[in-house]
């Protein structure tokens, strides 16, 4: 058994947590995840130790509250649409994962804001991991303190739900031009799934891509291929990402990746421009790039399913 986070706020009754973050608020462009049969996009292998039951989650990524620039002066109101659009789901999830990029430039008062947008959420259980932008100034001190509060390391976490292992890497720390993970948090990563049958479905979140997207922009980790070393054995892995501000899709062997859109702002293509960043488009095209994905599980069907949906 791994060391369980002491107390931890509004926890799911059927979560068995593992290094478990405790929860917070929610925040980010959003990503709505359930496994269900019907639009099948990646197989479920064996029968996972835990009894598998139905359930939604979402996944919501690089809100970057306190931006103000050209590409979307006003991140508030189309963070607010994306608290509408999740509100307004027939099935509600039952927690979030935020992949980062919650604030812009990590001060004090975009961390405010963005508490005060969470409360207006249905569903307020929560995990996150850190983006680049959350770590500035001081090294993410301050979003430990209020958004990493039960992980581990520097904002690392596992827990399982109805079945499913879910792990949360921080792969931002140590951001040298691409992302990565550290011996540190890979040593806890080997130690985390070790006990858990290959069988198990595996669902990783993480702020930077952890397959090359583009090195050329930095989005890629350089140490990915070690922790999906680790995961090789398992039958279904999924990962999931921000950072890029787009959806993209990509398999390889068990594991399938999954980049999230933001309610903020979106990127260009990879190496449609001479750079990454924020990308300026007609007033009346933006929340058609910003968005939540929906997906379902349904047990027994084995089946993940993936429904984008954007903001307009």
């Amino acid at each position: 058994m791994k060391k369980q986070a002491d107390k931890p706020a509004r926890v799911l009754a059927d979560i068995d947590r593992r290094g478990f973050l405790r929860c917070m608020q929610w925040a980010g462009a959003g990503l709505v995840w359930s496994f269900a049969g019907g639009v099948p996009t990646s197989r479920l292998l064996g029968a996972p130790a835990q009894k598998q039951e139905d359930f939604a989650f979402v996944q919501i990524s690089d809100s970057h509250i306190g931006f103000d620039k050209a590409a979307n002066p006003d991140v508030t109101a189309t963070f607010q649409a994306a608290v509408d659009k999740i509100n307004e789901l027939a099935r509600q999830p039952e927690f979030v994962l935020h992949t980062g990029d919650l604030t812009h430039l990590a001060k004090a008062q975009e961390f405010d804001t963005l508490d005060q947008l969470l409360r207006g959420l249905r569903q307020k259980q929560a995990f996150f991991v850190p983006g680049e932008h959350d770590l500035l100034g001081d090294d993410g001190k301050q979003y430990l303190d209020r958004f990493g509060k039960g992980s581990m390391g520097r904002g690392w976490q596992s827990f399982d739900h109805r079945g499913v292992h879910f792990i949360g890497l921080n792969n931002s720390a140590q951001l040298e031009g691409l992302g990565a993970i550290g011996e540190e948090q890979l040593a806890w990563l080997k130690n985390d799934v070790s006990g858990l049958k290959a069988s198990t479905p595996i669902v990783v979140f993480a702020h930077i891509p952890l397959w090359a997207v583009y090195p050329e922009w930095g989005w890629a980790t350089k140490d990915s291929a070690q922790a999906l070393d680790l995961l090789k054995r398992f039958g279904s892995v999924t990962v999931l990402n921000g950072h890029i501000h787009q959806t993209l899709q990509k398999v390889e062997g068990n594991v399938t990746f999954y980049s999230a859109m933001s309610t903020a702002f979106p990127q260009p293509a990879p190496g449609s421009a001479s750079a990454a960043g924020p990308m300026k488009v007609p007033a009346e095209q933006l929340r058609q790039l910003l968005g939540i994905r929906n997906v379902n599980f349904v047990a027994g069907s084995h089946h993940l399913a993936v429904t984008e949906s954007n903001l307009s």
